[in-house]
């Protein structure tokens, strides 16, 4: 049996979970998430838990066990607590400023735009149900329920400017570390 897979998820208080058929929909104090489990897994509410099993041991029931398990966990703890990725900026004259603009949904939206060293300043402006602000010219906190479009738009920032090997300049998760090299070295003789 799947450890994680068998574990049952607590459900606090306020938050509500509606089961029908193949459809997870998690709502609470900060907003609402849905999941379309795969048919080889049942989901059922049992109390104040929600309770994932599995029909038969083969390979694909006992990934998917864990995973639909593992995904409606974090819907629970998103309309909790939601979540966060906090982003650094290295480098001399490096900065980020935020920016006003609309979003793929066409809603007014606070986006980031990066000065990394490029003539052209690439803009960022979140998906539905992200934020993003910049905290200080060095400093990036992207946050919301979905995990996964958080990790995601955090992901895209930083692919703008990955960090460099030597002087360790470009855009960083807040507790990365990047492996720094040692540059040419001169052996005059």
């Amino acid at each position: 049996m799947s450890r994680i897979g068998k574990a049952p998820i607590p459900v606090p208080a306020g938050v509500k979970v509606n089961i029908t058929g193949q459809s997870v929909k998690v709502e609470g104090p900060k907003g609402k998430l849905e999941l379309t489990h795969h048919p080889l897994v049942t989901v059922k509410v049992d109390g104040s838990n929600v309770v994932v099993t599995r029909p038969n041991d083969e390979r694909e029931s006992r990934a998917l066990h864990g995973l639909t398990r593992a995904l409606i966990n974090n819907m629970v703890v998103g309309v909790t607590k939601g979540y966060e990725k906090k982003l650094k900026i290295e480098g001399v004259g490096y900065q980020a400023v935020a920016k006003d603009g609309k979003n793929a949904a066409g809603a007014a939206v606070k986006g980031v735009e990066l000065m990394v060293g490029f003539a052209n300043r690439p803009t960022f402006m979140p998906p539905e149900g992200v934020t993003c602000q910049v905290v200080d010219p060095t400093t990036i906190l992207v946050s919301g329920s979905d995990k996964q479009k958080v990790g995601q738009f955090a992901a895209e920032i930083r692919a703008a400017k990955k960090p460099e090997p030597y002087k360790g300049k470009g855009v960083r998760y807040e507790n990365e570390v990047v492996r720094r090299k040692e540059g040419k070295s001169f052996s005059g003789k």
